[in-house]
């Protein structure tokens, strides 16, 4: 039995800046005594989550979801047509504080950018014109309040659209969701993905450069419009993601085959889609060089472990890197025992025991959805 799909990756970038952090610095990450550039889970969740190819996620023609701070006033109400002013601020209010909080509508820059689903959204569109039909302000306030209460015989987000395919939308399924003013909404994650980073230590460099004004130019002028700095980073990332299957299967409402097709979508994505920072001025893509997939039973684990020590940046160091992988799951086996089927896509020749000849994308997709379909 498939209850675990393990994903690990590496893949190269140079003269990039694929995460930023709130100074527009790369993200970093100390690690066995060194420095190393690193990319958010976040940043890594939310490109596979919007990237529109032949893999997109939308393309598995499921409810989808939208993140956002202002989902009433600007996928609710546009909805509604004309309402008398009271009520509209009426139903606006309500509706806002009953999912961000009781502080919301003061302070609209404090809420949680929330997943909705587009089944909830629609749920709300006809919460609110049922609201609208009551002819004011104060019926429509007590009925959105009646809806949203708490206690014996009431119901919150969730319980509202129970019985919908994928309320909180496929993202939600995928990669879980935390509602903080109604925790019963929440959705526990099947797909967990861990912060990529650098198997050595970092490679950063300043770039300094300059804008030129061609108009001021051509008039004899100097034509500097502007001297700038960013930093550009280099680096061979180690990814680990693991997809929990009973839990998508159950996010999926039980649809195993459904589950697999996602989990086929997903390595696509995982293998292709390159964090999209700074596009115009480093063309940030890449493709994974090594994606090794494990099947199993047991509790997972990150092979992190293998670039504890940095990878020496002399010589080859993909090949460095997958030695210290290859060598690291030897010693995992050694003291755990083999217990989890491999395969792998590798564009460079590596010994990773349990590993028999590689294979393309599609064949190894192929295989982990087959495996997730079978139960």
């Amino acid at each position: 039995m498939t209850r675990f799909v393990q994903i690990h990756t590496l893949a190269s970038f140079p003269a990039v800046l694929l995460n930023r952090d709130d100074a527009g610095f790369a993200k970093r990450l100390p690690y066995g005594g060194a420095s190393r550039i690193r990319v958010s889970s976040q940043c890594l969740k939310r490109h596979w989550r919007t990237v529109e190819d032949e893999w997109a996620l939308s393309r598995l023609d499921l409810p989808m979801a939208e993140r956002s701070r202002k989902a009433i006033e600007m996928a609710v109400m546009p909805k509604l047509g004309a309402l008398a002013p009271d009520i509209a601020e009426a139903i606006e209010t309500s509706l806002t504080v009953s999912l961000y909080g009781k502080d919301a509508k003061k302070t609209p820059s404090s809420r949680q950018a929330l997943l909705l689903g587009h089944v909830e959204l629609e749920y709300l569109v006809r919460l609110a014109q049922e609201a609208a039909a009551t002819g004011s302000a104060a019926a429509a306030t007590k009925l959105l309040a009646e809806k949203f209460a708490r206690g014996e015989g009431k119901s919150n987000l969730r319980a509202l659209t129970d019985g919908a395919a994928l309320p909180a939308g496929l993202e939600g399924a995928l990669f879980g969701r935390m509602v903080t003013s109604d925790p019963d909404a929440n959705t526990e994650a099947a797909i967990h993905v861990a912060h990529a980073f650098t198997v050595h230590a970092e490679e950063a460099e300043s770039d300094y450069f300059t804008v030129v004004d061609d108009l001021t130019r051509e008039a004899g002028e100097a034509g500097t419009a502007g001297i700038f700095e960013t930093e550009l980073t280099s680096g061979l990332f180690y990814g680990y993601v693991v997809v929990d299957v009973p839990g998508l299967v159950d996010n999926l409402g039980g649809d195993r085959a459904l589950a697999g097709r996602v989990v086929r979508h997903l390595l696509h994505l995982i293998a292709t889609v390159s964090p999209g920072a700074k596009r115009g001025s480093t063309a940030p893509y890449a493709y994974a060089e090594l994606m090794l997939v494990e099947l199993g039973t047991r509790q997972p684990r990150s092979l992190a472990g293998a670039f504890r020590s940095p990878v020496p940046k002399a010589g080859d160091v993909l090949a460095g890197a997958l030695g210290a992988l290859g060598g690291h799951l030897e010693r995992l086996d050694a003291a755990y025992g083999a217990r989890e089927q491999r395969a792998a896509l590798c564009c460079a020749a590596a010994a990773l025991p349990g590993v028999e000849a590689p294979r393309p994308l599609d064949a190894l997709a192929d295989w982990a959805a087959a495996a997730v379909q079978a139960g």
